[in-house]
């Protein structure tokens, strides 16, 4: 067997014994990294600044509740590489009785009921205060008798310019992503967040050329962090972008931000309670579009739109917004994805664009499906 075969029945074997795990790479690497702990070294903090001090893996949900928790593991095992993680003895690892989150049905709404709430949307902005807001669904995909470990490694190839992780939680469930929205990222002595908003289908020839609505879109994310900075006494600071990132079968427009680490000395909690969640993945001005999502969403998002990776782990940070994820059900994935409505918003394209943004789990759950 290859070690990529290998990697994948190691993981299939974690998930039968319900271990507490995490697996990931970073983008543009090849390298899969994993941290297994006990469930003694779950912490689940009550508020998203209480992650001052700790270390470890972070999974959080777009709002904490009881039914999603923001969960830390602490470091266990933590290895890297595909020779590393296989030489990890399975037998040493204690099958896990406890519980999986409730597996009550998740609501899917059809079609003419999403563009409904996107019209309503397109009508409360032009009626209001607010520019942006995001507006999920969805997507039920069946599952069959595929390897999920063997589905994780082919999302793994096949977008190697995301976050590609599988995390497996008692109290979040099992979970797969692949996403390109960096949140908070270190390196050395310096700190990058970056505004990614707007989306169009990823070209052959990357001769991209955007239109007003998604330029507004993501100019509206840009504008909320500078206002992040202000309260954070953040300068100076540099920038690059809006440019083009591609990812999966998508491309955005993004603009990364970067400063020095001393800006944040030990309120790096803080600042990351204050960042999340951005109008990317909220709308904007952030409070009305929360609470308006609250009144036209009508499934909670859970783990969509929440955020993920290493939590200055080695003195590293690398934190990632759960965007083109899903949640994975004994019968089913759950696919959740969304679009950024704004005045100029088309609701028929806007449906177009959730499709496109799931294509790529899609197209990773049928290559497995179809082997």
């Amino acid at each position: 067997m290859t070690e990529t075969e290998n990697l994948a029945l190691f993981l299939d074997k974690l998930i039968e014994k319900n271990c507490s795990f995490a697996v990931w790479s970073m983008p543009g690497s090849q390298t899969p990294e994993i941290l297994i702990t006990d469930k003694k070294d779950l912490i689940y903090p009550d508020q998203f600044n209480k992650l001052n001090g700790q270390e470890g893996f972070v999974f959080a949900p777009y709002q904490i509740h009881a039914e999603t928790p923001l969960v830390l593991l602490k470091p266990g095992i933590v290895k890297k590489g595909f020779e590393e993680i296989l030489q990890i003895d399975l037998n040493e690892i204690e099958h896990s009785q406890q519980r999986r989150p409730s597996e009550t049905q998740r609501l899917i709404i059809e079609k003419e009921a999403y563009l409904s709430d996107v019209e309503k949307t397109i009508t409360e902005i032009k009626t209001s205060k607010l520019s942006k807001v995001i507006v999920s669904r969805l997507i039920p995909q069946a599952r069959k008798s595929e390897s999920i470990g063997k589905l994780y490694l082919q999302l793994f190839q096949q977008t190697p310019n995301a976050f590609v992780y599988l995390v497996n939680l008692p109290k979040a469930g099992l979970w797969m992503g692949a996403t390109p929205e960096v949140l908070l990222k270190s390196e050395g002595k310096t700190l990058e967040t970056v505004s990614l908003a707007g989306t169009q289908t990823r070209r052959t020839d990357s001769d991209y050329s955007w239109h007003t609505k998604e330029i507004e879109e993501q100019a509206f994310v840009s504008r909320y962090l500078l206002d992040v900075f202000y309260h954070f006494n953040i300068h100076p600071y540099t920038t690059q972008g809006p440019e083009t990132l591609e990812s999966g079968k998508v491309a955005h427009l993004m603009t990364s931000f970067r400063f020095s680490t001393k800006k944040l000395a030990h309120k790096l909690g803080d600042f990351l309670a204050e960042l999340h969640p951005t109008p990317a993945v909220c709308g904007y001005p952030k409070s009305k579009a929360a609470k308006f999502i609250t009144k036209i969403e009508k499934h909670d998002r859970r783990y969509y739109t929440g955020y993920l990776g290493p939590w200055r782990m080695n003195d590293s940070i690398s934190l990632f917004v759960n965007l083109r994820c899903m949640e994975i059900m004994p019968d089913q994935y759950i696919l959740y994805s969304g679009g950024g409505i704004t005045a100029r918003s088309v609701p028929e394209e806007e449906w177009e664009e959730t499709n496109k943004k799931a294509g790529t789990l899609l197209s990773a759950i049928e290559a497995v499906q179809n082997t």
